[in-house]
Order: structure tokens, then C-alpha cells, then sequence
């Protein structure tokens, strides 16, 4: 590949990360620029989800290096995990589904600014902030596409009632309460009806668009993105696995299929080592 890495843009080269059970994924390479939505492809249980929070410097990878908003990986993680948002990763972004909207929405505006904001943000007078708390998760609930009023009880909506599409989006309004310049979404297309994941990818095209590089994990990626496989990465990099490991492959594959994989990420994290 080679060139010049620009600021906001991710890269990867040779990048493989290893476990107690053998490689989650190996020699994945290609190169995005800055805005590019970055689709991560592959079956369930070929490593998309390690290879998400790998970039997102969530995981530290094994081998292979990854250029990720300038911050190179693995030596600059906490760098990167400043500069990027997870949305909707099974075990460790998950939603309660007590919670109403609204009190997810104010909860992580609060964690914005207590301990995402600089100092100045945070001395704020207390009635300026408040005004752009509301700005910021306005902002961030345009951008996510969700209309509260079109909710059943409005932002009094508990999680537990929102559809799959509308809990995606509230998930993805979260993380840019941030405003990240990297935003990871995982299971992008999982359990979404023909219309709501052409909708999907239309809004993640334009987060995209307005300067948010995006990596979106995906069991099929749309046309006009930078495609990024798993697919085959792990078998061809671990060659003698023996027979169990391979029924713990099919099985975590067969739970990813039926949409309770909310394991993998959290296993993976505790597998793989987190900063």
C-alpha cells in the first residue's frame, strides 16, 4: 500500500491478534482515508468483533501494526480509544433495558463532560452547561436519525420497547454525544428487515460524509466501501486447531446467527487484554 497516513484515516498492515484459543484474525491489511466508512465482512466468529475494537484500540493486537487517526497501533491505544466511539457491541456497550431514553441520553452527556471534556468545558457555568448538554445530544440525535417524538412515550421510551433499528440508533447517538473522529459500530445488519438496513447503511454513509470515519462490522458489506474480510484469516493463520477448538468456533458462530453472541466481545477483551 504505502503513502502517507492522513490524519483521520485508518491503516492496517499485517495486523493479527492471537488468544488462549488461537488467532481471532491475521494478515488483514488495506488503507482508508479520512470519512471513509470501512465495512469489517466476514461469517460470524471469524473475528470481526476483536478486529473492531483492535482499531478502535480497545485490544491490543499480537502482530502487524494499525495507523488509526495518526495514533499508530499497538503503541499509541489510549490515543486512539480518545479519538473513537463504540456503538452497539455486545458486552460492552450495552443498553439497559430499564433505562428510558432520555436517562441513557442524560447519563452519557454527564460522562461527556465529567470526563471527556477538557477542563474549561468542565468549569463551565452550570446553566451553560446544561444549554450544551442539550446541543450536544440534539446534535447527536440528528446525526443518529432518531426522532424521540416518533417513539411510543416519546424520550420516556424504556429501551426495552424500542425496535432493533431504534435501539441501533440510540446506541449510535450515544457514542456521538463524543463527537469522535472514528466511530465503531458492531452486528451492523444483524436481525434488520431489507428496508431498516438500507436505512442503516444510508445513515452510516452519512455520518461518514460529515467526517467520521466509520468501521462497521457486517455479516455482507454494501457497495461503495472500503471492504475489510475476516473471512478465512484465523483458519489459514492456525492450520493445526485441533477438533475443539473448532466445535467452540461453530458454536460461538451458530450463538453470533441467533443474535446471543453479547459473549464474544467481553471474552475477547478478557482473552486478548485490555489498556
Amino acid at each position: 500500500m504505502g503513502g502517507t497516513v492522513a490524519a483521520d484515516g485508518v491503516t492496517a498492515r499485517d495486523l493479527g491478534l492471537r488468544g488462549p484459543r488461537g488467532w481471532a484474525f491475521r494478515a488483514v491489511s488495506f488503507e482508508a482515508g479520512p470519512g471513509s466508512l470501512i465495512t469489517i465482512e466476514g461469517p460470524s466468529g471469524s473475528g470481526r468483533t476483536c478486529l473492531l475494537l483492535a482499531l478502535t484500540g480497545r485490544m491490543k493486537p499480537t502482530e502487524g501494526t494499525a495507523t488509526v487517526a495518526g495514533a499508530e497501533l499497538p503503541r499509541r491505544m489510549a490515543a486512539v480509544r480518545r479519538v473513537s466511539a463504540l456503538a452497539h457491541v455486545p458486552g460492552v456497550t450495552d443498553l439497559d433495558p430499564a433505562l428510558t431514553v432520555a436517562e441513557h441520553l442524560s447519563e452519557r452527556a454527564l460522562l461527556q463532560r465529567r470526563f471527556g471534556d477538557s477542563l474549561r468545558a468542565l468549569l463551565r457555568p452550570r446553566q451553560e452547561g446544561r444549554a450544551a448538554r442539550r446541543e450536544r445530544i440534539e446534535s447527536a440525535l440528528t446525526a443518529a436519525g432518531l426522532d424521540l417524538e416518533s417513539l411510543p412515550k416519546g424520550a420516556r421510551t424504556a429501551v426495552r420497547d424500542l425496535e432493533r433499528a431504534e435501539a441501533l440508533r440510540l446506541s449510535l447517538a450515544l457514542a456521538l454525544i463524543a463527537r469522535p473522529r472514528v466511530l465503531g459500530v458492531d452486528d451492523t445488519d444483524l436481525k434488520l428487515s431489507d428496508v431498516e438496513r438500507v436505512a442503516i447503511w444510508e445513515l452510516l454513509r452519512s455520518i461518514a460524509a460529515s467526517g467520521t470515519t466509520v468501521l462497521a462490522v457486517c455479516s455482507e458489506a454494501p457497495d461503495g466501501t472500503v471492504r475489510v474480510s475476516t473471512a478465512g484469516t484465523a483458519e489459514e493463520a492456525d492450520t493445526g486447531a485441533d477438533t475443539e477448538s473448532e466445535s467452540e468456533s461453530e458454536s460461538e458462530s451458530e450463538s453470533d446467527e441467533n443474535g446471543t453472541d453479547g459473549k464474544e466481545a467481553a471474552d475477547a477483551i478478557a482473552q486478548a487484554g485490555r489498556a
